[in-house]
């Protein structure tokens, strides 16, 4: 057991913990309370995850700061935790990314703060224990369990068609974990364990395989989202908060692309070699396809959407490229997506904030009036258009790198989204922020404060040092990418099919 296996325990519950605090202390007419005591149990739980980096061995693929204790011992169901490279990086942005939605609505939400704060806390513990499960039940529980809050958080405060939003993005997402769940129980009748690396060495035949593949994919595919089953995800954007779309796109898209890395990939080897032709289609599909929708968005919030599941597009296409590369280049253009798309969805609710219209065309010439912002808006959008020097451009350009060497064409198809990317972004810039002043109310616009100034200001640096300096990013990944891999290139057919 690793010295600080406590830390683990510790990110998962103290957000949870507070999160009710909050609810405790903040209730009636004391607000001032409810901020001050989300911005302390956000800012302490991040603390909590800083020696998960520190401390980590980057030399060996095994489970680091485990915990295993017995949870449901009728069924060997165990509290176990752990984190490896393919892990690591996503407890601690998801702790991070809680303390900057919890300042970024500091002034923003009015109504039910307490209720507000609340739930990102307890939602990025539950996100925290997703990425830290090492027993497949616990992961399930964990992983259903996130549904709840950010159900709230769009249905709540969110826009106008709030409701329907919140009802779509949780039937879609609980409709496919159903099928999950069944290859869960499926595996443990194999292995009489719910111990997720005990599965990886099940000898299983190619058919119950491909049963386990597609259950597996429906449920994190749908989370991803990929096309065809990515609707639910402009709609809960745009109805969200700006808390909840920073969120939505920081890490919980993330939950189901970390699905692929952990359960899909390992437990059903020949299933997604055999599959991973329609796994590559589809991929390039939403690239090129999203992004030509994106073109002709006129909501900026709804643009920024179809964006996401256009660039989470990379991170499936580099999963099935079955490299070192491609694997690694996706995990790290999941991590840049969420400083780049978490910054660009604030960038779009500070100006809804003052304006409280997402439409492109009520904007024009914002340069004029609120510099500041224009300038980070500017720089997050060059990280979206992948521009050298931006994290932005890391991951995607080992993707493509990597699909070039696999099938000159694939990277091709790839590369042309890059154009795409530029063109649906870069014109939703310059009908927003350049040009003469459009309207007396973007004249009358004010620059961000201090409080939005230090928000945006940390995300433009990690973009930057990403982009410019990624090695240690990458370094504490490497022996679990190989050790994936190892796992990818052993066939579990037995002798006899």
């Amino acid at each position: 057991m690793h010295a600080h296996s406590l830390v683990l325990t510790l990110a998962i519950w103290m957000p949870i913990v507070f999160g009710i605090a909050v609810l405790v202390v903040g209730s009636g007419k004391r607000p001032s309370i409810a901020r001050w005591t989300a911005l302390s149990g956000s800012v302490l739980s991040f603390i909590i995850t800083l020696p998960l980096v520190k401390g980590f061995d980057s030399s060996t693929s095994v489970l680091q700061f485990v915990e295993n204790v017995p949870w449901i011992s009728r069924f060997n169901i165990m509290y176990h935790l752990g984190i490896d490279g393919l892990s690591v990086w996503f407890v601690v942005l998801t702790a991070f990314i809680t303390v900057l939605v919890v300042i970024s609505g500091w002034e923003v939400i009015t109504d039910d703060i307490a209720q507000y704060m609340a739930a990102f806390l307890i939602l990025s513990g539950l996100m925290v224990g997703v990425f830290s499960s090492a027993d497949g039940m616990l992961f399930y529980v964990f992983f259903e369990a996130t549904l709840i809050p950010m159900y709230l958080i769009i249905g709540i405060w969110g826009g106008t068609n709030r409701v329907y939003a919140a009802f779509k993005f949780f039937l879609y997402t609980l409709a496919g974990s159903l099928l999950m769940l069944i290859a869960l129980i499926y595996l443990y009748t194999q292995s009489q364990s719910f111990e997720i690396s005990s599965w990886y060495a099940l000898p299983l035949p190619i058919m119950p395989q491909v049963f386990l593949f597609i259950a597996f994919f429906l449920g994190f595919a749908v989370k991803v989202p990929m096309w065809p089953l990515h609707t639910w995800l402009p709609d809960a954007h745009v109805e969200a908060p700006t808390g909840g779309s920073v969120v939505l796109a920081a890490i919980m898209l993330k939950l189901g692309a970390y699905g692929f890395l952990r359960l899909l990939l390992p437990t059903a080897p020949d299933a997604s070699r055999l599959m991973a032709p329609v796994v590559i289609t589809l991929s390039l599909f939403a690239l090129i396809y999203i992004s030509f929708i994106a073109l002709v968005q006129t909501d900026m919030k709804k643009l920024v959407a179809y964006s996401s599941i256009a660039h989470m597009g990379f991170v499936t296409l580099g999963f099935f490229l079955f490299s070192q590369l491609s694997i690694e280049g996706a995990i790290i253009q999941m991590i840049s997506h969420s400083f780049v798309s978490g910054a660009m969805f604030l960038c779009i609710g500070v100006l809804y904030e003052r304006m409280h219209s997402r439409q492109i065309v009520d904007y024009g010439g914002v340069v004029n009036t609120m510099p500041k912002l224009a300038a980070f808006a500017v720089l997050f959008s060059m990280a979206n258009c992948a521009l050298p020097g931006t994290s932005g451009f890391v991951g995607e350009f080992m993707v493509i790198l990597s699909a070039i060497k696999f099938n000159f064409w694939i990277g091709f198809l790839a590369a042309i989204t890059l154009i795409l990317g530029a063109a649906y972004t870069l014109w939703m810039v310059k009908r927003v922020y350049f040009g003469a002043v459009q309207n007396d109310h973007v004249a009358k616009l004010t620059d961000i404060n201090y409080r939005e100034f230090s928000v945006l200001t940390v995300l433009a640096l990690l973009i930057l040092y990403m982009g410019i300096f990624p090695k240690p990013f990458m370094d504490l990944m490497h022996e679990s990418v190989i050790n994936l891999l190892f796992h990818l290139a052993q066939s579990k057919l037995p002798a006899t099919l």
